[in-house]
């Protein structure tokens, strides 16, 4: 018997059947690359920092982390994250300033093309 590679959470794998078909639907390159980035092992996936994400982010921005946001650190602007999995002091902080925390299936409904999303690893 063979060892089962990728994911076995049952939702990440929907998650990644969701963004492929998008891509595969609207043509945009950035949902293929974060399934595969979605798709590797658990620990060779993102983990980005509220720290980061408001250095290389500026106010009313949509950003797409393939992975986990994590509270380490502030944001000062709002913004809209798309994610897999938010820590409760990430959202937390983000709600706080007036940002909002979705999940990749809502950002592509607001944005199919993917065009203007920062794509933060």
């Amino acid at each position: 018997m063979t060892k089962r590679t990728g994911p076995t959470n049952p939702i990440l794998r929907k998650e990644i059947r969701k963004l492929y078909n998008s891509y595969k639907i609207h043509g945009a390159p950035i949902w293929k690359y974060v399934a595969e980035k979605l798709s590797v092992s658990k620990r060779q996936r993102v983990a980005v920092n509220l720290l980061k994400l408001n250095r290389l982010t500026s106010a009313n921005d949509s950003v797409v982390v393939p992975g986990r946001v994590l509270g380490f650190g502030y944001i000062e602007h709002p913004i809209t994250i798309a994610a897999f999995y938010f820590s409760k002091s990430a959202r937390d902080k983000i709600e706080k300033v007036g940002g909002k925390c979705i999940t990749y299936e809502e950002m592509i409904k607001i944005n199919p093309k993917g065009s203007n999303i920062k794509l933060v690893i």
